[in-house]
């Protein structure tokens, strides 16, 4: 995922082509199985499940999909994958975050590096990017869920850090810890959620302008194109103009 203006977080993710989104399936069908085989297959009982599930739903997964990605995870029928963080720097010193969901830690580490070196970028040690960023729960309803002021309201009460309202949305920030327990009281006052999920929101935004949108957006764009790689996130401030130019 990407951070520009008022701290927007865009999930470079899977547009509606049917190529893109089999891949996009694939990797939520992923999340779903390991979410299940690491904890109970009820998403009532299992937090990380309820999010993946969460997640499939917001990209209008089918439920049969979504059944047999946890009908595999009983069946044994999983390979022993591992999450993983990598981080580096884009053109302009922008900082990247890559998530991963992997069965080959060294090809999945080799990738990750070519793309960046290949791409105008290069790899960073643990914990060189990720200070510069935050990680949060992250609650999204539409617009229509309810007022700015009773959304706020919603939100503080029910232990939220933080809401951004659009035209569009109301984006609802968390702890970590706390992502669950806000979504199960928001929920109560404001109906389910349109995305729930954890990010990495940065906490200052580097901007970005000419060649090195291009550049950048190449580099995201080929990194989120890597069947292991879950999301990736950036600390970049693009105008609304470079970003619907180059985005793709």
């Amino acid at each position: 995922m990407a951070g520009h203006s008022k701290f927007k977080n865009i999930q470079f993710r899977k547009g509606a082509q049917d190529k893109k989104r089999s891949k996009l399936f694939s990797k939520l069908s992923r999340d779903i199985t390991i979410a299940a085989k690491n904890g109970v297959p009820d998403p009532k009982d299992n937090a990380r499940l309820r999010l993946a599930i969460n997640n499939a739903r917001t990209e209008s997964m089918p439920k049969d999909n979504i059944d047999r990605a946890i009908k595999k995870a009983l069946g044994g029928e999983t390979d022993n994958f591992e999450d993983i963080r990598y981080e580096g720097f884009g053109p302009g010193g922008i900082g990247l975050i890559v998530e991963v969901l992997t069965d080959n830690r060294n090809r999945t580490a080799a990738n990750v590096r070519s793309t960046f070196s290949k791409n105008g970028g290069n790899m960073g040690e643990s914990g060189s990017v990720a200070f510069m960023f935050d990680r949060l729960g992250q609650i999204v309803y539409a617009k229509a869920a309810g007022s700015d002021d009773a959304v706020m309201e919603a939100a503080i009460e029910a232990g939220a850090e933080d809401v951004e309202s659009d035209e569009e949305t109301h984006t609802i920030f968390t702890a970590f810890e706390d992502l669950n327990g806000v979504i199960e009281a928001l929920e109560a006052r404001l109906g389910a959620a349109k995305s729930t999920g954890i990010i990495w929101r940065p906490q200052n935004l580097v901007p970005i302008a000419g060649d090195d949108c291009g550049v950048l957006m190449k580099l995201i764009n080929t990194l989120d194109d890597d069947d292991d790689v879950q999301a990736v996130w950036a600390n970049f401030d693009m105008s609304e103009d470079d970003l619907a130019r180059y985005a793709g």
